[in-house]
């Protein structure tokens, strides 16, 4: 089995963490959003993966400590690691066609923004899977349509009319990932373009006239990392998925003085508690100093430093000073506010 990881983009909605930081790299209740997407599909396969495919953007910004922590993470899941560019942002087929030495054999494809919690097994009569998560507001995402026997039968995006409550999560199971390569040389040899760019879902299409046979696989959670709110969203939500699991979360060398951690937290490696309550639902990173502070809801990365700060909702980036009563806070790496 292989994962191929499309990550290319810069993750504009998510700046000013991601200027410096790619996003799939940006740590969420401890650790990079890629990883825990990969382990956690790793997870739901139940079989041994042989490789992971990671498809970078500009070296520049992809740079070397980047490939290193993917190969880490292929490696530590027993796998190769390949690594791919793209170097024009067309499209989520153009990014897969970029792996395109690897697309052979049975593969999952998953995009990293996003995290799940699935149990399931995959269907064997499926020639492919798209993994989907009932929604409220279907005229807001991708949906599948099915026919009378559960397949999918159709693509749909953001569907005027009801066609469907089952959204496209962005994670897909191919039993030959060879036949959607094929699909989609056929997209880029005719030049198929929606909205300037080359989609997976004209490849899908492509694979469907053919009589291939597309079930729906459905996840438990479905957790979006796509801007500031909903990322703090998504720390809260699976630091209460670890803690249920029994995960340890906070460090055994944090220093606490006159201070309360309420669960649940992340707190890493050589933090310092001065006369602060932090929790519930916060991520501290390693080394960060925090002091005269009550802190909630809130994801900090690495070696910040917080004073006389009462936040609520914030997401705070590495290296930052922080000295203020401002409470629902965006502030990206380096940043200094005293």
């Amino acid at each position: 089995m292989k994962i191929i990881v499309p990550m290319a983009g810069r993750g504009s909605r998510l700046r000013p963490h991601s200027l410096t930081v790619p996003k799939p790299l940006i740590p969420v209740a401890g650790k990079p959003i890629v990883h825990r997407l990969v382990e956690d599909i790793a997870k739901i396969l139940k079989e041994p993966i042989d490789e992971i495919a990671f498809v970078l953007g500009d070296p520049a910004f992809f740079g070397d400590d980047v490939v290193k922590s993917l190969e880490k993470l292929a490696t530590d899941l027993g796998a190769k690691a390949s690594i791919y560019r793209q170097d024009l942002p067309l499209g989520t087929g153009h990014a897969i066609m970029c792996a395109k030495e690897s697309l052979s054999g049975p593969a999952v494809i998953a995009y990293a923004d996003t995290l799940i919690r699935a149990d399931f097994e995959l269907d064997p009569t499926a020639d492919a899977v798209i993994w989907v998560k009932q929604v409220d507001e279907p005229e807001a995402y991708g949906v599948v349509k099915l026919n009378d026997k559960s397949e999918i039968v159709e693509l749909v995006e953001k569907p005027e009319t009801f066609v469907s409550d089952l959204a496209v999560i962005g994670i897909y199971y191919f039993k030959e990932v060879a036949d959607l390569k094929k699909e989609l040389q056929n997209v880029l040899d005719n030049n198929i373009q929606n909205g300037g760019e080359y989609q997976i879902n004209d490849g899908i299409k492509g694979m469907m006239a053919n009589g291939k046979v597309f079930k729906t696989g459905s996840v438990d959670e479905w957790m979006d990392c796509g801007n500031k709110n909903v990322t703090v969203e998504t720390n809260t939500r699976m630091l209460g998925f670890l803690q249920s699991d029994g995960v340890e979360l906070v460090a055994s060398n944090v220093k606490l003085e006159n201070s309360t951690i309420i669960p649940p937290c992340n707190i890493a490696d050589d933090v310092v508690l001065i006369n602060a309550t932090v929790g519930p639902n916060v991520s501290l990173g390693k080394g960060c100093h925090v002091t005269d502070s009550t802190i909630k809801n809130s994801l900090i990365q690495t070696h910040a430093h917080i004073k006389n700060a009462d936040l609520d909702n914030a997401m705070i980036g590495n290296h930052v000073n922080f000295d203020g009563k401002f409470t629902s806070v965006s502030i990206g790496d380096y940043s200094v506010l005293e």
